[in-house]
């Protein structure tokens, strides 16, 4: 049921109230977030298979990146290894470097589409032709109207690919 309002009433404000207490039981009333949360690097994660699955974030479609991440050491791979070369044009590894840790890997991809998109690449060992892991690089493309991505550590811009633009076409038509 509606309740009719007088001419010339004011509104009733609305709002939100905290209890104000002693200033050490407002410290305990912070909002703490689990460590995780705040990690900023490419996550580099091992499947069940045996082979990786490398997270990078956010990125910008038609923009060109250098990608590092380090993979841990796998004993069956040993210390040297090498990219197996495969036919895909947007991502390509250009240095792999052993470290205490495992392997540094770096690579340029480029974002090609928009979405989540897995680009694949194998890595080999130079001594064991029968070891190699597969290692698929996830990222999740942005369009152009969504502004510019905060870029994981380890992941860096190096320049965008230029964008098709119909009306600077040399095409127009027939007339």
């Amino acid at each position: 049921m509606a309740t009719a309002k007088k001419a010339g009433a004011k509104p009733k404000a609305a709002g939100v109230r905290f209890a104000a207490g002693p200033p050490e039981e407002a410290a305990h009333n912070h909002v703490h977030f689990d460590e995780k949360l705040h990690d900023s690097v490419v996550m580099v994660s091992q499947e069940p298979d045996g082979n990786f699955l490398v997270k990078v974030g956010f990125l910008k479609i038609l923009h060109k990146y250098e990608i590092t991440f380090t993979l841990p050491l796998k004993e069956r791979l040993g210390r040297n290894i090498c990219a197996v070369p495969l036919p895909n044009p947007h991502l390509q590894v250009t240095k792999i470097t052993a470290v205490p840790e495992g392997h540094s890997i770096k690579c340029e991809y480029t974002a090609h589409k928009e979405g989540v998109l897995k680009e694949e690449m194998v890595l080999a060992s130079e001594t064991n032709e029968k070891a190699f892991v597969k290692v698929v690089v996830q990222a999740r493309v942005l369009d152009r109207h969504h502004g510019t991505p905060m870029l994981l550590d380890g992941v860096r811009c190096t320049g965008a690919e230029p964008e098709y633009d119909s009306e600077q076409s040399d095409w127009h038509g027939f007339d």
